[in-house]
């Protein structure tokens, strides 16, 4: 495989040409429809559509989507992230009641839950996250969770009342390597993230996290940042491509072609990683209800 060239994530002059493999569907058909309804009627929030997903009208048309708590402002400003940046509005206490009810009405087996980071509350959005946690429970006994959550400033009490709380999988995505960490989260830290899937992992949960390619970054970085997840109890592990929101954000260094995501995606296995999910359209909430399950015999 060839290594990705060595080259910060910095402003481009010209656009690399996206390949054909980044095709994806129009979002169509009734599934897709309902959903658009649901999340509307209820008034949610979710990172498909705040984080222009490519595969939205997959995710959408098979009935599932991944919903965003805690509003869809951030107080992070991450150079790759479509959601928007600024001061947020108070936090709504109703809305793990609404999640658990779109939920019910959808019929959804497996749920995947996320929010924005809300930095600038004292509980890091934590109450919110456990109480919705508890709602779907309450609701839907039968379906199971992931939770995509943030890193709480590396204030561990929040962190535990996820922990508390029991979630089925529990995911913090690392997003990429150390060496572009501060150019691609700004207010993030590359180490305070191992540490947060090191504390879930000893606190019961199972664990995943994911790592966007085409920033800059090198194969043997990309490895180092797979084996620093799993040294640190990581479960699971998505790889996908980074594909630039806006003219604003960071631009796209490198399309990744499918074989390479392959060849990672079998060193992740060998190095023990437990499932791998490595494409170009693979995003954190991508199959993700494959991800309970271990994922060494899949092909």
């Amino acid at each position: 495989m060839q290594e990705l060239p060595v080259i910060a994530a910095e402003p481009a002059t010209t656009r690399v040409k996206k390949p054909d493999w980044l095709r994806v569907k129009l979002p169509i058909g009734e599934n897709y429809k309902q959903v658009r309804n649901l999340v509307d009627t209820h008034k949610l929030h979710t990172i498909c559509e705040s984080g222009n997903c490519p595969n939205m009208g997959e995710c959408w048309g098979a009935g599932t989507a991944t919903f965003m708590i805690l509003g869809n402002i951030c107080t992070r400003s991450c150079g790759f992230c479509a959601v928007a940046t600024g001061r947020p509005e108070p936090a709504d206490h109703d809305e793990p009641q609404r999640v658990a009810e779109a939920i019910y009405l959808m019929k959804v087996k497996h749920a995947v839950i996320t929010s924005v980071d809300r930095d600038e509350l004292k509980d890091g959005g934590s109450i919110i996250w456990a109480n919705t946690i508890n709602a779907v429970r309450a609701l839907n006994p039968e379906t199971t969770m992931e939770t995509l959550i943030p890193d709480f400033r590396g204030q561990w009490e929040n962190l535990q009342r996820i922990i508390d709380a029991a979630p089925e999988i529990v995911s913090h995505n690392l997003e990429t390597v150390e060496r572009l960490t501060k150019q691609v989260r700004i207010q993030a830290k590359y180490h305070r993230s191992l540490e947060v899937i090191r504390r879930l992992k000893e606190g019961g949960m199972r664990t995943k996290s994911g790592i966007m390619l085409g920033l800059g970054e090198t194969k043997e970085e990309v490895i180092q940042a797979m084996q620093d997840l799993y040294d640190n109890g990581c479960d699971v592990v998505t790889l996908g491509q980074y594909l630039q929101p806006t003219p604003k954000h960071l631009p796209v260094v490198r399309f990744v072609h499918p074989d390479e995501f392959a060849e990672l995606r079998e060193i992740g296995y060998n190095m023990g990683l437990d499932y791998v999910e490595a494409g170009p359209l693979v995003r954190s909430s991508y199959h993700a209800e494959k991800h309970i399950f271990s994922g060494r015999n899949k092909g």
